[in-house]
């Protein structure tokens, strides 16, 4: 049966909902654009799977589904199969991969599915299914490689042109295996076969984009994990045979501008994308970006909201490196002072987001500083100015050692620190108050320990370590009084003095 066909007789409204086409606003403002979200995170297990995995079990034989369904998932096509399985009465079993999402596993618990976890990424898990298939007598639901899976995900290309009747430039459709992309674009290459249809992958999880280019089913040996929806280490037969023929070209993104996309979304809608949802969008800003295009209508599928609460810590971390929204830099001033007041003046009305210095050379000091940036490029910009100023500065933007780790290193102990004392400040987060902050510490003391990072609340902490004379103890104490800072003494501290003393 040709698979317009297929897709006008699938049945998935038993269990999916016709989600909504909406307009991006701030992010289409922003674009020059006209960029809409097709909502399938809005879908009731937060992701378009339940299409493909209810249109092929429903199509299954009461003898099939008397012996019960299996399926290898990396979350949200179990808990479209859960899902269907517990709406026609039949046992599911769901072999994921343990490096799922909690989130993801205890939804499809939830839905009445028997999980077993296996392996590390989709493909362990799709051969231990294959296996208790084969053991069990159970029948095997492909979350990608199926007609009939393919035609209940194509409805949702039906929806677009149905919601959406004026012009369409392109849609952008996440890949994994590949059975989104497949079922949507054979449904609008037939019915409107101008629209671009554009995929979307991660630059350590493009498996298709790569057999693709290939001519041949291309199985990588390793597949990057953060967007676990689309970690496939090698796509499907029928889904590679459609999407070389029918799909336009393919984008691939890194982390952090799925990250920025994720924020994108959240700006528009407040709501959580989980990172294979957001790579529609972030590739119509990378098109946008290279192409320069204007008033277009752009689409992103927004496939999947299985988000782990955890995430949202590196999320937000990353979300500002993916827009340069931050610039990070080592910068090497002398050790004299001064020197410190000096660099922060020259930071000027920037917002400062990180920083970080432990005094450990007596003629000069490093310092690791995280700045707001506007516009992309700028870092190279704010690099420029600290040289031509006499400070050695290492642009660290796109360094991932130090965006990952040394960021929370930079310090330790450090034999130049003799009477030192460390306290706790907390000050109103609002533009300027670290720079107020900074002007009103007494330059008669040197600070040999600071740490500051925006964390996005009310309140700024600030650690700081300050070398203070035996015999300037009480003028130390006045100083103290007059600030107009709370301040909590760490100098006790047993964490202090394994760490840092």
């Amino acid at each position: 049966m040709p698979y317009l066909q297929r897709i006008l007789n699938a049945k998935v409204y038993d269990v999916a909902r016709e989600t909504e086409l909406e307009l991006a606003r701030s992010l289409s403002t922003r674009l020059g654009n006209t960029v809409l979200l097709k909502r399938e995170d809005n879908q009731p297990v937060f992701s378009f799977k339940l299409r493909g995995a209810y249109n092929k079990m429903v199509n299954l034989s009461a003898e099939q589904r008397a012996r019960g369904v299996i399926c290898a998932s990396a979350g949200n096509h179990a808990q479209g199969v859960a899902l269907s399985a517990r709406r026609l009465g039949c046992r599911a079993v769901i072999v994921m991969p343990v490096t799922t999402p909690a989130l993801k596993v205890d939804a499809v618990r939830t839905l009445g599915g028997e999980v077993l976890l296996h392996g590390d990424s989709y493909s362990d898990a799709y051969d231990q299914a294959v296996k208790v298939a084969a053991d069990q007598g159970l029948t095997f639901v492909h979350p990608f490689d199926d007609p009939d899976v393919i035609a209940g995900q194509g409805t949702i290309g039906m929806e677009i042109l149905r919601q959406h009747q004026g012009p369409i430039d392109a849609v952008f459709v996440a890949i994994g295996g590949g059975g989104l992309i497949s079922g949507v674009a054979a449904y609008l290459k037939s019915v409107r076969p101008g629209i671009k249809v554009i995929g979307v992958q991660t630059t350590d999880s493009d498996a298709m984009a790569r057999s693709v280019e290939a001519g041949k089913r291309v199985r990588l040996t390793d597949v990057g994990l953060f967007s676990d929806g689309t970690a496939v280490k090698q796509v499907g037969k029928e889904t590679f045979r459609l999407t070389r023929v029918l799909v336009d070209e393919f984008i691939r993104v890194d982390t952090d501008a799925i990250c920025a996309a994720m924020k994108d979304v959240f700006q528009d809608t407040r709501s959580i994308l989980e990172p294979a949802g957001a790579l529609g969008v972030a590739a119509v800003k990378q098109y946008v970006e290279r192409t320069g295009c204007r008033d277009q209508t752009l689409i992103a599928i927004t496939c999947g909201a299985n988000m782990n609460f955890d995430r949202l810590r590196f999320v937000a971390e990353r979300a500002e490196m993916g827009e340069e929204r931050e610039a990070l830099f080592a910068v090497t001033i002398p050790e004299e002072r001064g020197s410190f007041k000096r660099f922060c003046e020259l930071i000027g009305p920037r917002s400062v987001t990180e920083f970080n210095y432990r005094i450990s050379d007596e003629q000069k000091a490093h310092l690791f500083v995280g700045l707001s940036t506007r516009t992309h490029g700028e870092s190279a910009q704010i690099g420029e100015l600290f040289r031509g100023q006499g400070f050695d500065a290492i642009d660290l933007s796109h360094d991932e050692l130090a965006i990952d780790h040394i960021r929370h290193q930079v310090g330790g102990r450090s034999e130049l620190a003799a009477n030192e004392r460390l306290f706790r400040f907390e000050f109103p987060e609002r533009p300027g108050a670290l720079m107020r902050f900074l002007s009103s510490m007494h330059p008669g003391w040197n600070i040999s320990l600071f740490h500051y990072r925006n964390q996005g609340a009310d309140y700024g902490r600030i650690l700081v370590g300050i070398q203070v004379p035996k015999a300037d103890r009480s003028r130390f104490r006045q100083f103290l009084d007059t600030l107009a800072y709370p301040c909590i003494e760490e100098t006790d501290n047993p964490v202090y003095r394994l760490f840092l003393r």
